[in-house]
């Protein structure tokens, strides 16, 4: 039975879709709001081949969604970002287990000596706190200063024995070790290692002030979270921090501290600073500012779902994949609140329902994503620039890979499935 969703009908839908994945169309269709709130493009590989390439909406206002539209996809750059390391590992640059330090020796500072890039690529490393290692969000804009702050920071565990997402720390660690590497900029090695080697369209980790036209931006910025309800009584907080909200102090009965998601997340100032400005776009925030085409990311994810070869060509070794897609850990993440069941350098996908226990990649803040199945030798992109975010993604981005998994399943085995 088809679960029934009060969303919009008739929006202006463009682009491609193979007869097969029709049904899929017409969900992307259903599940735009009005133009007036901005557009959304969605890919989909299936088999090596691409058989979604949809966009609809508009990228600013007045200015419908084209072909081209690069869109700001947060954490979803993470994936881009780890593709790049494993391509870097296969060509010998680096190696997983070797301490980062050995590449780049002020890395080592305050018992950071034993963190290894598989640390880093699990979440393993215990550098996840941001908030008290730089003085604003604003320092963010600037790369040496950031890798500064990195070689400076003390882990807050000890590397291997617990997991905590690298929410923003993981573009800077992972980049500046690739950029002391190759003795270059870690734009010019993805361009060369990823956008052309796999002949991508549109991949940024700082978009150049030619291509700022076709950044998708958001109609509307939202308000910053709210930290305590109006209704919810207060909690003393440990010096220097914000009220707990009731539903973070019934999270931190479980086990979890709420705090350690604000240390991951949120630099101080993190509130007024503008990810869609045009500074914030062209600097390097590898963690949190990759810019994308949806087809790009799909067609990157395509290669991860066929074993790491696209089109007849191989670009990552079979020992590399099996490297990358093997789970390191199952526990709960600290800064997370639900396992990430984390690879090297991508997590679990996220389902309404569908079971992918071999299918992973990466969700981003504001409800992008882009993630690979190779059972089904299924990949899908989907980015946007609708107002809000979730650290777990959104309605659209859940329906939308639940019905990619079931028209696949349909193809594969004539039975859709809820699960």
């Amino acid at each position: 039975m088809r679960m029934m969703l009060p969303w919009r009908t008739s929006a202006n839908v463009q682009g491609l879709c193979e007869p097969l994945f029709e049904d899929l169309k017409r969900e992307f269709q259903r599940i735009q709001p009005s133009p007036q709130a901005g557009g959304s493009a969605l890919a989909v590989y299936f088999r090596g081949t691409k058989v979604v390439d949809l966009w609809s909406g508009w990228q600013q206002p007045g200015i419908p969604w084209q072909q081209d539209t690069l869109a700001l996809s947060y954490s979803t750059g993470k994936g881009a970002l780890a593709t790049l390391v494993h391509r870097l590992v296969d060509l010998g640059f680096l190696e997983y287990d070797q301490p980062i330090a050995h590449y780049w020796p002020a890395f080592g500072q305050n018992h950071k000596e034993r963190i290894t890039l598989r640390h880093v690529l699990a979440h393993e490393s215990g550098l996840f706190d941001i908030r008290h290692i730089i003085q604003s969000a604003a320092v963010m804009l600037d790369w040496p200063a950031m890798l500064a702050a990195i070689e400076q920071a003390r882990p807050r565990f000890e590397p291997g024995t617990d997991v905590a997402y690298q929410a923003l720390t993981f573009g800077w660690i992972v980049g500046g070790l690739i950029e002391k590497v190759m003795q270059e900029s870690l734009a010019t090695t993805f361009h060369r290692e990823v956008v052309e080697a796999l002949q991508l369209d549109g991949a940024w980790f700082g978009v150049p002030s030619e291509l700022l036209s076709r950044v998708a931006r958001p109609f509307i910025r939202p308000e910053p979270p709210t930290v305590r309800p109006v209704s919810d009584p207060v909690t003393a907080p440990p010096s220097g921090r914000r009220p707990l909200t009731f539903p973070e102090r019934v999270l931190s009965y479980t086990g979890l501290d709420p705090y350690d998601a604000d240390d991951a997340l949120k630099p101080r100032g993190i509130g007024r600073f503008n990810f869609y400005g045009d500074r914030a776009l062209q600097a390097s925030i590898p963690a949190a500012n990759g810019v994308f085409t949806a087809r790009s990311l799909a067609r990157m994810y395509a290669m991860l779902a066929e074993g790491g070869s696209l089109e007849g060509k191989r670009y990552l070794s079979e020992e590399t994949f099996k490297a990358l897609s093997t789970t390191q850990n199952r526990q709960r993440d600290r800064v997370m609140p639900i396992p990430m069941h984390w690879r090297l350098g991508y997590h679990r996908v996220l389902t309404m329902g569908k079971k992918v226990p071999l299918g992973f990649g990466h969700i981003g803040y504001n409800g992008s994503a882009a993630w690979c199945d190779p059972s089904r030798e299924l990949s899908m992109a989907y980015v946007h620039n609708f107002a809000g975010g979730s650290i777990t993604g959104d309605y659209r981005l859940w329906w939308l890979t639940q019905r990619s998994l079931q028209v696949a399943d349909q193809v594969l085995t004539g039975r859709a499935g809820w699960r």
